[in-house]
């Protein structure tokens, strides 16, 4: 994609963080970006633009706003952003509105989210790695404290017009032969810190200065990795569970000042997403043969926590 050429039609199906942020920084690039979120989030907008509270800038966007799933009807990449408990609902809400050529990309948490929706709805959708800390202070209002790059692969015509789309809105976008290892990378960081983060109401940085809690991060990072390996999935440049290790140790420091999206959920009162972190590796693992203990403990408090078992 070259700088002549007219943008594509975007649409941010969940417009939290991450699909603020992102849709966001296309928007802000040129792009036409339709936001489909929760109507505080609509009725934000519409009076005062989307506002990026970012690492380097802080400014206005001017975005779509709508509550109507049908605002993603006709749009050319539609970047799936709801949370993993609402993967089914949203595929086949959208399935009827796409065009044969629209890519749609889940940007999401967790391993399996292309096929729950391919399941749901028949949509092939792209997998896509999301590395960034940000929240949603108030309605309308993104705040960036970390990160803001992606992971798509493997590579092909897809996968390389998602990469020059982000890359024209200079957001890092690298394309992988081994996404699968990839998202497996993520899910490690995600089960090392996240239910940690919701259940001690504590920043990233505070779980890394907390030698106890630092033992719970070790241990639940050695149980993904033995998943994973019983899997025969290959998370790249984890094949040492010590570096593996210092991995979460430079995610906790590079994004000290952050609360886990678990954690922010649980202080909204909103179901996480922890059937597809924690969750989701105490089942495969139980399915493999592999006792993960701890990965069990910090799902089933979050549960409790959240008022469900």
């Amino acid at each position: 994609m070259t700088e002549s050429q007219p943008w594509p039609r975007i649409a941010v199906v969940g417009a939290g963080a991450v699909g603020g942020y992102f849709g966001g920084l296309l928007a802000r690039a040129g792009a036409p970006v339709a936001m489909i979120g929760r109507p505080a989030f609509v009725e934000a907008v519409k009076k005062n633009g989307l506002f990026l509270d970012t690492l380097q800038f802080q400014e206005k966007v001017s975005v779509e706003a709508s509550a109507d799933i049908s605002a993603a009807r006709s749009a050319e990449v539609i970047l799936f952003c709801v949370k993993t408990t609402d993967n089914a609902s949203t595929a086949r809400a959208i399935a009827p509105l796409l065009s044969n050529s629209a890519l749609v990309v889940s940007m999401q948490n967790g391993v399996d989210n292309v096929e729950q929706i391919r399941s749901a709805a028949g949509i092939n959708a792209l997998p896509s790695v999301v590395y960034v800390a940000a929240s949603v202070p108030e309605p309308g209002r993104v705040k960036h404290v970390g990160r803001g790059d992606l992971v798509v692969g493997p590579k092909n015509e897809k996968t390389e017009r998602i990469a020059a789309l982000f890359s024209r809105a200079n957001v890092p976008c690298r394309l992988s032969e081994n996404i699968e290892g990839e998202l497996w990378t993520k899910l490690v960081w995600n089960c090392a810190l996240n239910a940690v983060s919701a259940l001690g109401h504590a920043k990233y940085g505070q779980i890394a200065g907390s030698a106890d809690a630092w033992k719970v991060v070790e241990i639940a990072v050695y149980e993904v990795l033995a998943v994973a390996k019983a899997a025969n999935i290959h998370p790249p440049g984890l094949e040492d569970p010590k570096a593996a290790l210092g991995g979460a140790l430079k995610i906790a420091t590079q994004m000290a000042e952050a609360l886990s999206s678990t954690a922010q959920d649980m202080n909204r009162g909103k179901l996480t997403e922890i059937d597809s972190l924690n969750g989701y590796v105490s089942r495969r693992g139980a399915v493999l043969g592999v006792a993960t203990p701890v990965n069990h403990a910090l799902y089933a408090l979050v549960k409790l926590a959240e008022g469900r078992s």
